[in-house]
């Protein structure tokens, strides 16, 4: 038999598991024969040693391979860290969960935290910004039950053209003060949910979420009659359709064109909004129904659900945000709780870093690899923070080789 052709018939894919190094560092000490003879009694010889790598943490093992590991699984695949222990024991390596959260604190603090900080100045010299937060447990919290609830704040920019800035911050209580003290020194438009512990921040004009405002209508609609377009609740539901509809086709036909996104808001969805509140002003819902509340909710709110049109970088929703936080609602299904304070802040700092590798389109594990072998410090200047930032030209040049 001789060959007389070939077809291709399929691929597949074979997975390479991990596996764990051990390096050892050993510094070398050199002198001077010839200087030690001729030494004399209270001489001492001269002695040189090899310059050793800083160690990432301590004299421990961690190094910025595992760190980085260590934080993707948890911070990007919600891997607890007591399944991450049961993981390294597999390929070999004796770590306690104790160890791994003391690294990512560490880390954390030591390395990211300028650059958070960095991020945080950047967020609050920009004019257009978002913000959501959502419930955490902290067990072991001053003056504080192991069962009382703290919260994660998100906060990140907004439509504006400029490079995606997204950051988390932990705090104890929902007070509007932990937001007024996270933003102090930003000046401009704030898009976020009902909550009213934004308002009243000084330099900031709020703008509503129109997605909770159709939630609010969807939720008023009787079981079954989503179709039912006498219902109010449904009337108020496809107004807010509309909205939808008008503002997805402004930004097809002219993404990133912020001028014709203001203009065309007046020319088409304003009328839609003055037929909506002339239909809201007709509404007599029976009190304490959820169509009684959609009703409250938007009166209450009528103001601030038209700031949108003020400027065509400003939002019509709040999804970005819910978007950002999404991860750490999912992950807090799998880990639950943070034991301290650190830990939640360590967590709000790593997040930040995770979530910030999304945005840009980075390799995570990567970006977070790259943090920890570059180790930035609180005596870098702005103008050495970004190049280290995700959207740098370095980075951007090599994401795909991360």
């Amino acid at each position: 038999m001789v060959p007389i052709g070939e077809e291709y018939v399929r691929r597949e894919l074979e997975f390479i598991p991990a596996t764990c190094k051990v390096i050892e560092y050993y510094s070398q000490s050199y002198g001077c024969p010839s200087c030690k003879e001729g030494l004399g009694d209270t001489e001492k010889p001269v002695i040189i040693k090899s310059k050793v790598p800083m160690a990432l943490v301590g004299k421990g093992p961690a190094s910025a391979s595992t760190v980085a590991w260590t934080m993707y699984q948890k911070y990007a695949n919600g891997l607890p860290l007591y399944r991450q222990e049961k993981d390294w024991k597999q390929y070999g390596a004796q770590i306690s969960r104790t160890t791994l959260a003391n690294w990512i604190i560490y880390c954390s603090r030591s390395y990211f935290q300028p650059l958070y900080d960095y991020f945080r100045r950047e967020l609050l010299k920009r004019g257009f910004a978002m913000a959501d937060e959502t419930r955490v447990q902290v067990l072991n919290e001053e003056g504080r039950k192991a069962q009382s609830q703290s919260f994660m704040w998100l906060f990140r920019s907004g439509e504006d053209g400029l490079p995606a800035l997204i950051l988390y911050g932990y705090s104890p209580t929902r007070s509007g003060s932990q937001a007024r003290e996270f933003l102090e020194g930003y000046s401009g438009y704030l898009e976020t949910d009902g909550y009213q512990g934004y308002n009243n921040l000084p330099g900031i004009k709020r703008c509503s979420c129109w997605a909770h405002i159709r939630r609010y209508f969807i939720d008023a609609v009787p079981q079954g009659k989503q179709y039912d377009y006498s219902q109010p609740a449904v009337q108020g539901v496809q107004y807010c359709n509309r909205l939808f509809a008008i503002e997805d086709s402004i930004n097809k036909k002219h993404p990133g064109d912020y001028e014709k996104r203001k203009q065309l808001r007046l020319e088409k969805e304003k009328p839609v909004l003055e037929a909506f509140w002339a239909w809201l002003d007709q509404q007599k819902p029976v009190r304490n129904t959820r169509m009684d509340k959609a009703v409250n909710y938007v009166l209450n709110r009528r103001e601030t659900a038209e700031t949108y049109l003020e400027d065509g970088r400003c939002s019509l929703t709040n999804n970005l945000s819910e978007n950002a936080i999404r991860p750490f609602a999912v992950g807090r299904k799998n880990w639950l709780f943070s034991s301290s304070v650190d830990g939640a802040n360590a967590s709000a700092v790593v997040y930040t870093i995770v979530e910030m590798a999304k945005a840009h389109n980075l390799n995570i594990y990567g970006y977070l690899k790259f943090l920890l072998e570059r180790r930035p410090n609180q005596n870098m200047t702005d103008e050495q923070l970004v190049e280290l930032a995700p959207w740098s030209e370095e980075l951007q040049s090599i994401k795909n080789r991360m």
